[in-house]
């Protein structure tokens, strides 16, 4: 059965597409079928994985992007999947295994549109229908969301059963952090009814990765703190018994900008700078460590 993960924090500008993208190329690399949904309206995700030219093929046409899903009787998710999406100039497929639901700026429609639909029947729910026919094809689905809980983000949400947090070392991602919680029980409590067996339980928040580390940042302190919010929510129940801050932290590099307008992940980019090495190695070994805090 595949892991479903969403990524969200309440904080924005936390790297958290960057994050992702490395992610999944990186889980796709070490043998693992993926599955990525941009659910973020900025769209930053789809562009980078098909670059430019294909996404704008996407965003004319209004056909092939995850908000078409959502309008009855014109699409599926298997229609808008596009298989080993990270291909070279000349079309040859650079990395097997990773998939991509890309999404257009239409997604935004998504929190006005369908407020005279079906209420027995949300986006979310509309949704997780059509993902539960693909999701044996999968080790791991995951879901770029934006820093909200609004219904692209409770889509992503509502078909995890894992959730983790981008941060940064500043004060800011605490907030987003302790906000998400809040608002992740409200959600919870608002689609229970909804909720079918065999789906599992709730989607939990299981860790936190810190993201974007610039050189000479001493992070101990802020990782104390959101140690010790993270311990008081456990205490409470409101996150995974397992939850916990990832050894495993991402360091900033141009590389990674570098990356975004090459339209490949970091680990083709074939940059053999010291730099390029020690993020890349980051993202491998967070690959890794994903892998090993699977859930009990």
């Amino acid at each position: 059965m595949a892991r479903k993960i969403s990524f969200l924090n309440y904080k924005g500008g936390v790297g958290k597409t960057s994050l992702i993208v490395n992610l999944a190329s990186c889980l796709a690399l070490e043998g693992k079928r993926v599955l990525l949904f941009d659910f973020d309206t900025q769209s930053n995700a789809s562009i980078w994985l098909l670059r430019l030219d294909r996404w704008n093929q996407i965003n004319s046409s209004g056909e092939g992007a995850v908000y078409s899903i959502f309008n009855p009787g014109n699409a599926t998710i298997a229609d808008c999947l596009v298989r080993d999406v990270i291909e070279s100039k000349d079309g040859e497929k650079l990395i097997p295994g990773l998939d991509l639901v890309p999404t257009t700026f239409n997604l935004v429609d998504l929190e006005s549109d369908l407020e005279s639909g079906n209420p027995e029947q949300p986006p979310y729910s509309i949704f997780h229908e059509q993902l539960e026919e693909l999701e044996d094809q999968y080790d791991f689905i995951l879901f770029d969301c934006p820093p909200n809980i609004l219904r692209a983000s409770q889509c992503g949400v509502y078909s995890s059963n894992e959730i983790y947090v981008p941060s940064n070392p500043d004060a800011l991602s605490l907030v987003g952090f302790t906000l998400l919680v809040e608002k992740l029980q409200k959600f919870h409590r608002a689609s229970a009814s909804f909720r079918k067996s065999g789906m599992g339980v709730p989607a939990e928040i299981r860790g936190i990765i810190f993201n974007s580390i610039k050189g000479n940042v001493d992070i101990e302190v802020p990782k104390i703190r959101m140690q010790l919010r993270m311990n008081q929510f456990r205490s409470q129940r409101k996150v995974s018994p397992q939850a916990k801050i990832f050894n495993t932290q991402i360091r900033d590099a141009n590389i990674v900008r570098r990356a975004v307008t090459l339209g490949l992940p970091v680990v083709l980019v074939g940059d053999q700078r010291r730099e390029a090495d020690s993020v890349v190695t980051d993202y491998q070994n967070l690959a890794r460590e994903l892998i090993e805090h699977e859930p009990n």
